[in-house]
């Protein structure tokens, strides 16, 4: 759903938040970072955006008055996106209103990383994003070097680990008036002092629309078909195609979803719909990311996965058969005097 590989860091401003309740104070930067060392920007990318490859849930700013405008952090990120050059003013905005609402004993100080990307995608599309984040947890580390004929060790504390991001969001400029796409990540969202950062802080709500519905139904099936199915029945490459062209029809020609419904017309089969349930169930828990029964249908959303959906089956690096309609017209074999695999497909014109 995200991703960054044509991303770049275009700015960066780091702050440091105290515990309020700890009478411990913030300190802010005077201006923000400029970053000359090109190795240092793919490790910060690293730390900051590959973390967002597995979530699937998209988040909105919402505010009880239905105001967005009231949303402290749409109101800075907006101003962010309308004009660069109050970047790093914003993000001091946000570090001091950040220390304003941390009033839980137990919140953790740390680093407050307020990040510019460009070309970030979501959803198959490219858009600029705010990336707001905090490190709280510290480790220690040990370095080895060469001296005098043999090795020294050093190590140093308080140092953080770039493949743990504690918290953060990735505000993605688009659908402003709908409160943008946002992406969460807090690795400590179970304990009851944390919920001051999707909560109080940012103020989300899910974006259970019929897009990310669909989108995700259409993902976890395409998943389900090509990953799954191996361990559970003797399936060919065929009939995996059969059932995702079966599943995309469904799609593009339904107006809405009906689990029931989907399962009996497209898996047809009863050992096959019950794994496809309990795949979509350990989907659901694993990424907190729950799926509706019934939802209508967004076509935008059939569109742009069908893009992904391949109906193309593969013979060495000779021939592509696209399968797109009946099964039944391709049959596999195998010819004993050559020791190799064939088909035969079946048609009534050449064009």
């Amino acid at each position: 759903m995200i991703t960054f590989s044509q991303a770049t860091l275009s700015e960066l401003s780091i702050h440091r938040i105290g515990n309020k309740l700890q009478d411990e104070f913030y300190v802010l930067s005077d201006q923000s970072m400029h970053l000359e060392d090109e190795m240092l920007k793919q490790l910060l990318l690293q730390y900051f955006l590959s973390p967002y490859e597995k979530v699937n849930e998209i988040y909105r700013f919402m505010h009880p008055n239905n105001d967005l405008n009231l949303n402290t952090v749409y109101h800075f990120a907006a101003e962010i996106f309308a004009d660069g050059g109050v970047f790093h003013d914003n993000s001091k905005k946000l570090a001091t209103y950040l220390f304003e609402i941390s009033n839980h004993p137990k919140i953790k100080s740390g680093e407050l990383y307020v990040a510019y990307f460009e070309n970030v995608q979501i959803e198959g599309d490219l858009h600029d994003a705010i990336g707001i984040f905090k490190s709280e947890t510290k480790e220690s580390y040990l370095t080895v070097y060469p001296e005098q004929g043999g090795f020294g060790l050093k190590y140093e504390q308080e140092a953080i680990n770039i493949n743990k991001l504690d918290k953060g969001c990735l505000i993605f400029n688009t659908d402003a008036a709908e409160g943008y796409k946002i992406a969460v990540i807090d690795q400590t969202n179970r304990s009851a002092e944390a919920v001051y950062w999707k909560d109080e802080f940012l103020k989300l709500k899910v974006r259970n629309d019929n897009y990310s519905q669909t989108q995700n139904v259409l993902g976890v099936y395409k998943a389900f078909v090509t990953e799954k199915l191996d361990e559970d029945f003797e399936i060919s490459r065929t009939d995996k195609i059969d059932l995702l062209n079966k599943s995309m029809k469904y799609f593009k020609e339904k107006e809405t979803f009906d689990m029931d419904e989907f399962a009996n017309e497209v898996i047809a089969n009863k050992e096959g719909i019950e794994s496809f349930k309990s795949y979509k169930k350990n989907y659901e828990e694993e990424f907190d990311s729950p799926i509706a029964d019934n939802f209508d249908i967004s076509d935008a959303a059939v569109k742009k996965q069908a893009k992904a959906y391949k109906n193309i089956l593969k013979l060495d690096k000779n021939f592509h058969i696209y399968i797109h309609g009946n099964k039944d017209l391709i049959e596999k074999g195998f010819d004993d005097d050559r020791s190799m695999n064939f088909y035969k497909v079946y048609f009534r014109d050449e064009q």
